[in-house]
């Protein structure tokens, strides 16, 4: 999991997949975090993202560094935690998201990854697999 969030912080921005009924949607990422030993994504309960893994919480992330020769896909399901004390160290840990989220705003969502499996590719080295 550790390898994960480094790689991800790496990549700074990453792209996370989600399904709409039928049709994948796929947006930009950039926070996450590791707390209480888990790895959370943040986003907005208003957001389409929140509802289509609400009612499909399967995902993928795809991540690539910017030598273009290494990425990273992370699949999983994301689980929604509306614990007040988590949202906050989330905000601790990610000022720039203060002034658009509140930990107890009724909209800000962190999401922890369950069932995950994080594969490491790179054109010249065999796929590297992790899952937690």
């Amino acid at each position: 999991m550790n390898e994960v969030l480094a790689y991800l912080k790496e990549c700074g921005a990453f792209f996370l997949a989600t399904c709409d009924g039928d049709q994948p949607r796929v947006r930009p990422f950039g926070a996450m975090e590791i707390l209480d030993g888990r790895l959370y994504f943040m986003t907005g309960k208003v957001k389409n993202v929140f509802k289509q893994l609400d009612a499909n919480p399967k995902f993928e992330v795809c991540a690539m560094k910017a030598n273009g020769a290494e990425w990273m896909r992370l699949c999983g399901k994301l689980v929604n935690d509306d614990s007040l004390a988590i949202k906050e160290q989330f905000l601790e840990l990610n000022p720039e998201l203060k002034s658009m989220y509140k930990a107890d705003d009724g909209n800000m969502a962190v999401l922890y990854v369950t069932d995950a499996t994080a594969t490491f590719y790179s054109f010249t080295e065999a796929p590297k697999v992790i899952s937690f």
